[in-house]
């Protein structure tokens, strides 16, 4: 098995100005008021290098009101069972799924997102996030949202 990711919550006034300015500059493009990386690290105030090097490690988690609902982002191979297995995952946690929305597949892999009420897991996202990663026909599997 390989490196297990860590998760830590930070209080965003610790953080260093980069990462919260990765985050704002996701969050521009997922809204639409850029339409390129060049346009919104331009008006953050970051170089592209910058952006790329932290994207994937800069996630913004917000607390919920209604419970601890966490949007996941995966990218799983079109092949039969591989969506089951994920959900089989969520069974096993405790986790209760709210959504399910699925892209058509192209190129041999389909966009899945799962919003799912977190707050009687019996795993720690880490562990769920470590179980769903190593599947068979799972490319990706991360936080979205919470």
């Amino acid at each position: 098995m390989g490196k297990q990711t860590k998760f830590y919550i930070v209080a965003a006034s610790a953080l260093p100005d980069i990462f919260i300015k990765v985050a704002e500059a996701k969050r521009m493009m997922l809204s639409g008021e850029a339409a390129t990386v060049g346009d919104a690290t331009k008006r953050v105030g970051i170089s592209r290098s910058a952006f790329y090097k932290y994207k994937d490690a800069v996630q913004p988690f917000n607390d919920m009101k209604t419970g601890h609902i966490i949007t996941f982002y995966t990218m799983l191979k079109d092949n039969p069972g591989v969506l089951s297995n994920v959900l089989a995952i969520f069974a096993g946690s405790g986790a209760n799924i709210l959504t399910i929305n699925q892209s058509i597949p192209t190129n041999g892999c389909a966009a899945v997102t799962i919003s799912a009420e977190t707050s009687d897991m019996e795993i720690t996202l880490e562990e769920l996030i470590s179980r769903a990663e190593v599947l068979d026909g799972v490319v990706k599997f991360e936080i979205l949202a919470g």
